[in-house]
């Protein structure tokens, strides 16, 4: 039987979805690295920052974000939202520097003010590719300015609202259906769209507890109308070959 769906935590999802999908909507997206090589500074370890972080992971870029709270700096770590934290930013660069270098995703959380790692990147000469615009940012505007000036892009969201988010569950076994109704989608998607194609394979990995009973995405009308039919179609096969059914719910 299934459970009323999580409004908080779908909420989440999409901001997660919304953030990757502003990371890779300039086409710079490699094939094998996706965004293998960059550096994201998500300035906090929480709210937008948090968000980004996932992003980040899923679109394969390297990652930074900072929090002087040591319940959120644990949170982070329990939720796997960075690989690694660590108290400050020598330490943070001794491991991005590896991992940007091999073109390997990973988040650093450094247990610091947000701002403070900001001033010590800027005296450093430390410049991310991708950061937040000044005003989801928790540093100063003049901080975010400085890393604009300097190369740093920030990044312009709200291009995924074009298309429907759309998510799919199962009410039990979700280990074995879910990845098969990921199957589905993925001939429904363009092989040639490697942004959402590496969402749809990656995303159940960094996200981890958060899509344990529910994946989700977004999809155009045509796109969510055929991967209904082909769920559908999958479940009945099943049952036709006398395996006990799992009731599917596809929302949008």
């Amino acid at each position: 039987m299934f459970s009323e769906p999580d409004a908080s935590l779908n909420k989440s999802i999409v901001s997660i979805y919304e953030q990757y999908f502003s990371l890779t909507r300039d086409g710079a997206l490699d094939s094998e690295h996706g965004l293998g090589g960059r550096l994201v500074f998500a300035g906090d370890l929480q709210g937008n920052g948090r968000d980004l972080l996932f992003a980040a992971n899923v679109a394969g870029a390297a990652s930074l974000a900072a929090s002087a709270d040591p319940l959120v700096q644990r949170q982070a770590v329990r939720d796997g939202v960075v690989d690694f934290l660590v108290t400050s930013l020598e330490e943070a660069l001794r491991i991005l520097k590896n991992e940007v270098r091999k073109r390997q995703a990973v988040s650093v959380g450094v247990g610091i003010d947000p701002g403070k790692l900001a001033a010590a990147m800027l005296d450093r000469g430390v410049l991310p590719d991708l950061l937040l615009p000044a005003w989801k940012s928790p540093l100063s505007e003049a901080q975010v300015e400085r890393f604009e000036a300097d190369g740093a892009r920030s990044i312009v969201s709200g291009a995924s609202l074009q298309q429907q988010f759309v998510t799919w569950a199962v009410d039990r076994d979700f280990v074995r259906w879910l990845p098969r109704l990921d199957a589905c989608l993925h001939s429904v998607i363009p092989g040639s769209d490697l942004v959402r194609q590496r969402w749809l394979r990656l995303a159940p990995r960094y996200l981890g507890r958060m899509v344990q009973r529910q994946h989700g995405m977004a999809l155009t009308l045509a796109e969510a109308d055929v991967f209904r039919k082909r769920a559908a179609a999958l479940i009945e096969t099943a049952i036709v070959e006398g395996k006990e059914p799992v009731q599917l719910r596809i929302d949008s």
